[in-house]
Parts: C-alpha cells; sequence; structure tokens
C-alpha cells in the first residue's frame, strides 16, 4: 500500500506553557491538576501485590506509586521519546496526545490528535497506542481515523502507513509494536466505533491482528474476538497479544517465524481469576523488561508476570489502569490510570534501554 499524506490543521494544535506547582490547565471539561515539580503525590489507595518473592527484584520493596497529573478523561498509549526525554500519551475522548516531562510538566502535544473532520464515523475520536520506529519516529493507532500514520511532529503532518486491509477499512487500530527488523505489528479491534461490532460503518466482518513490513505489505496473522495490548519479547521470537474479552481474558503467545507470520498460538496468561474477583479493568496495554518480564495491564491493575506466565504481583494504582511504558533511564514505569498519569520506579530496566 502506498503512503499517502493526511494533512492535520494546525490551527487546532495547541502547547501549553510547562505547568507549575499544582497549576490547574483547563483543556476540556475538567481542569488537569499536576503534582508540584519534583514533589508528586502518592497514588491512593494504591498499593502492590507481592504474591511471588521474586517481584522483588523487579519492583524494589517500598517502591511507591507517584501521581503525576490527573483530571483527563480516558488515557492510553504511553511512549517515552529517549532521544527527547519526555512522555508522550494519548487521551481518547479529548482527542489529544499530550506531553509530559519532568521539570516542565504536562503540555498539549498535537489536538486533534486522531480525527479533525465535523462528522465522526465512531466514538473515540483520538489516537489510542503510541510507539517509535527506529529512526524515533512517533506512529500511532489512529482510532478516530481507523488508520496506522507517522507523525512528523515539526509540520504535525501524518503519512498514513496502512487504513485498509484487502480493500476494507480497519475498525480501529489499538496498540502497535516494532519488532527489531522494522516489521510494525498492531491489533483492530472496534472499540472506536459506535455500535463495536454491530457498527454498520464496520467494513471487516473479524477483528485481529497485521503485520505490516517497511515496504508496505501488510499480512492479517490472526483473527481474534478483542485484540489488544501488543508486545514483543527481548529476543524477538514471541509475539504477546491481550484479549479485552470478558469470556475468554487471555494474553495470547505466539512464536514469530523468520518470515513474521506467526504460529503456535497458546494461552500464556489466564486472567479469568482476576475477572470472577470482579475486579475493575480489563486485559489492554502490556509492555516487557529486558528480562523477559511482562507487565501487563489486567482486571485489579498491572499484573507482573515472568517470562513464562507465572504471576509474581500486581501494582494497584487505584483506579483502571489501561497501558503502561518504561521512561526515564528505563526503571521507570509510567502508567495511564484512567484520569490521571501515575509512576513507579523499578529494579529492572524497559526493553530498549
Amino acid at each position: 500500500m502506498s503512503p499517502r499524506a493526511l494533512l492535520v490543521p494546525l490551527a487546532f494544535t495547541l502547547i501549553l506553557a510547562a505547568c507549575r506547582a499544582s497549576t490547574p490547565v483547563t483543556t476540556g471539561s475538567a481542569p488537569i491538576v499536576v503534582a508540584p515539580a519534583g514533589a508528586a503525590s502518592t497514588m491512593g489507595p494504591s498499593r502492590i501485590d507481592r504474591l511471588d518473592p521474586a517481584l522483588d527484584a523487579i519492583i524494589p520493596p517500598g517502591a511507591k506509586i507517584e501521581k503525576l497529573a490527573e483530571g483527563f478523561d480516558w488515557v492510553e498509549g504511553p511512549v517515552w521519546r529517549r532521544d527527547r526525554g519526555y512522555l508522550l500519551f494519548s487521551d481518547i475522548p479529548k482527542n489529544t496526545i499530550y506531553k509530559w516531562k519532568d521539570g516542565e510538566g504536562i503540555s498539549v502535544f498535537m489536538r486533534p490528535a486522531g480525527y479533525s473532520g465535523s462528522t465522526p464515523q465512531g466514538r473515540e475520536i483520538g489516537t489510542n497506542g503510541l510507539t517509535v520506529d527506529a529512526q524515533g519516529r512517533l506512529v500511532v493507532a489512529d482510532h478516530g481515523n481507523r488508520l496506522i500514520a507517522r507523525l512528523n511532529d515539526t509540520t504535525f503532518t501524518k503519512t498514513v502507513l496502512a487504513d485498509r486491509y484487502e480493500g476494507k477499512r480497519f475498525n480501529s487500530p489499538n496498540d502497535l509494536i516494532f519488532r527489531a527488523n522494522g516489521d510494525l505489528y498492531f491489533s483492530d479491534p472496534p472499540y472506536g466505533l459506535f455500535k463495536l461490532n454491530d457498527d454498520p460503518n464496520k467494513e471487516l466482518s473479524f477483528n485481529g491482528i497485521y503485520r505490516l513490513t517497511p515496504n508496505g505489505t501488510l499480512t492479517l496473522l490472526d483473527r481474534l474476538t478483542y485484540p489488544n495490548g501488543i508486545a514483543i519479547s527481548p529476543d524477538g521470537n514471541t509475539l504477546y497479544v491481550a484479549l479485552s474479552d470478558g469470556k475468554n481474558p487471555y494474553i495470547y503467545a505466539y512464536d514469530l517465524q523468520a518470515d513474521g507470520t506467526v504460529a503456535n498460538r497458546r494461552i500464556f496468561f489466564d486472567a479469568g481469576p482476576l475477572v470472577r474477583q470482579g475486579l475493575k479493568g480489563a486485559l489492554d496495554g502490556m509492555k516487557v523488561d529486558a528480562r523477559g518480564n511482562v507487565f501487563a495491564t489486567a482486571p485489579g491493575g498491572i499484573v507482573v508476570l515472568s517470562p513464562q506466565g507465572k504471576h509474581l504481583g500486581t501494582i494497584d494504582a487505584g483506579d483502571v489502569t489501561a497501558n503502561c511504558a518504561f521512561g526515564d533511564d528505563g526503571s521507570t514505569l509510567y502508567m495511564t490510570a484512567n484520569h490521571a498519569l501515575v509512576r513507579i520506579r523499578t529494579s529492572t530496566k524497559g526493553l530498549g534501554f
């Protein structure tokens, strides 16, 4: 598929001045309050459930969950830009990508981040998952425009990388991850559409996961009920996909083949026991550390799983958590928890640091 340019009107792009101690920043229906610089407040009620002693080597005893900012609508898709020293994340309902930088606080990086017209065909018009390619360029799962795009954040224009499979529009691309060879893997559930699977604008009869090569070749890898978060193991040989499906709340693992396709789908983690406990949340975004541990949002918070899928413990930020990303020197886990941005220091480093 040949990329095409999608211009985002610069008139809608607003950069806010950095916030100072507890300064409210009005960006819509509610003020965003930023914790004082150097004095982020402890998130509460929050806790770390330690189910296995091995967690102590990953999340140090005494580690605290810090709230950095709150007042968002629903935040998702965090990514750390190592070459620039800041975090970006999506507020899907507000159609905004926010920037967080220590010492500066929150600013609007891009708005509208997704759909910029007047007749949206979905209920979630912003971006969702964010990632960066090998050149440090931002690549987004554009929920509102139902496509995958690369962003030029100097001109605030998008180059569409993929928007259709066999001539039919995607549902609402959700999360995405690059393999070391430049292949992009992404999920495409129906969550951005008004009526989900029953939406009249849904062109594909299924939901799935895809692979997009650097030369633009698009391959459907698997058809799944509600594919969501997606990640790759440190050796590049395993693909993880989370199903935000209450009836089948699984994280699947696949073998990544030499040709980029997948094989041997199996259940890596079954969140059924967490669902049956009535815990809030669902399997959603996830990240992998350099040791192969998986940090996956789930009912109850972020579950920390060994490379073998053993549940070592849970980081409960006190609210439904949608996604996470490692940042700073690689040992800080940033989490998007419903209306808030929070973080915790770890004793491990994220993959790629």
